[in-house]
């Protein structure tokens, strides 16, 4: 069919080419099928003509015979594949979720702290499950994750955990070398072990810490250096992310001061991952806070604490992908993300009932949780 003006748009229509602002931002992807929703943006961004893929109304046109002998070809096949092709034996394959892999990682992952004082650190374990993990990346959504369940005291390990896997993640999307993105996982994992050395009644006290007591804590990067040093299997990096993840950018940081180039890309990327995973999880005296404001924070911090080009990657990348995802607001109303500006990604707008909210516009709103 090719150009359509926008009265002729009907829902069910699939698109033959991304649908774009005045701005050159992607409104609506290539190959979409549209929806009622979609109608309203397409009115409210006041597209005049889209264009429409020819296959989609050939089919259209040609009934439901072909579709329905297609259909059962398919079926076939798909049987075929489920039996395994193993003569009568049908074989039915073990399938685990990203939610299985990362709970296993959780367990083997507080075993591993909690004897990393008086044992060495099963790091060759503990990749092959990392692996495991990974190979489900596709799941992961770092804004939409959450684990299934989680002990109140296991938040040290679930932050671990969701560290490192943040920390892959990010290490691809930034193009670090392949052979970087274990150890960054690694990195990411081990960064506040240290933490095994410091008081647990300081490092759990829920008031305001005094100036000792502050000093006390910021030992850790210490602490998991040292421990650090002792594993094998885990690169000078890694070891060193585990040092100066509290290092700015600005020298305002801790434990050296280091600044700029000083501080090593492993711990730049962790500490955006430390940061955002320690806002966005439950802890037994703080709720939880809306992963988009801890974003703007993030965002906040770019300038002079967190490098600012690592921060872009990291915001741009985890909302890029958001367009459907239910929502709820600060006011307790629930819509969906129809649009995300990618030069204000975490105020996209949300449709509520029929009715489209511009977050960039009504700034005493923001998404307060990610339902799915």
């Amino acid at each position: 069919m090719g150009l359509i003006t926008l009265s002729e748009v009907k829902p069910g229509l699939k698109l033959g080419s991304d649908v774009q602002t005045l701005r050159g931002n992607v409104l609506l992807q290539k190959g979409k099928v549209i929806l009622p929703k979609d109608m309203e943006v397409l009115r409210a961004f006041m597209i005049q003509q889209v264009d429409i893929e020819q296959e989609r109304m050939a089919s259209s046109s040609t009934g439901t015979k072909g579709a329905s002998v297609s259909a059962g070809s398919s079926a076939n096949d798909n049987n075929g594949e489920r039996a395994g092709k193993t003569g009568n034996v049908t074989t039915t394959p073990v399938v685990t979720s990203l939610q299985d892999e990362y709970e296993k990682m959780v367990g083997l992952t507080k075993n591993a702290f909690l004897s990393s004082l008086a044992a060495e650190l099963p790091v060759y374990e503990l990749r092959t499950q990392l692996e495991a993990v990974f190979s489900h990346l596709k799941q992961y959504n770092v804004l939409t994750f959450s684990p299934r369940v989680m002990q109140e005291h296991d938040y040290v390990y679930h932050h671990a955990v969701l560290s490192a896997i943040t920390s892959y993640q990010l290490a691809q999307w930034i193009d670090l070398p392949s052979k970087d993105w274990m150890q960054v996982a690694f990195a990411g994992l081990f960064h506040d072990i240290g933490n095994n050395k410091v008081d647990p009644q300081i490092l759990h006290k829920p008031s305001t810490l005094t100036a000792t007591e502050q000093e006390e804590i910021r030992q850790h990067t210490k602490y998991g250096y040292q421990i650090l040093k002792q594993a094998k299997a885990i690169n000078e990096g890694a070891r060193l992310a585990a040092l100066q993840h509290h290092e700015k950018v600005d020298g305002s940081g801790y434990p050296l001061q280091l600044s700029g180039t000083q501080i090593h890309i492993y711990a730049k990327i962790v500490a955006i991952a430390d940061i955002f995973h320690a806002m966005t999880l439950e802890k037994i005296y703080r709720k939880a806070q809306s992963p988009y404001l801890v974003l703007e924070q993030i965002q906040s911090e770019a300038f002079g604490k967190l490098d600012p080009a690592i921060v872009r990657v990291f915001v741009q990348r985890s909302t890029q992908i958001h367009n459907g995802i239910r929502v709820k607001l600060s006011n307790n109303q629930i819509g969906e993300i129809v649009f995300s500006d990618r030069d204000h990604p975490t105020r996209p707008m949300v449709s509520v009932e029929g009715t489209i909210i511009n977050l960039m516009q009504q700034r005493q709103l923001h998404i307060q949780e990610v339902i799915g």
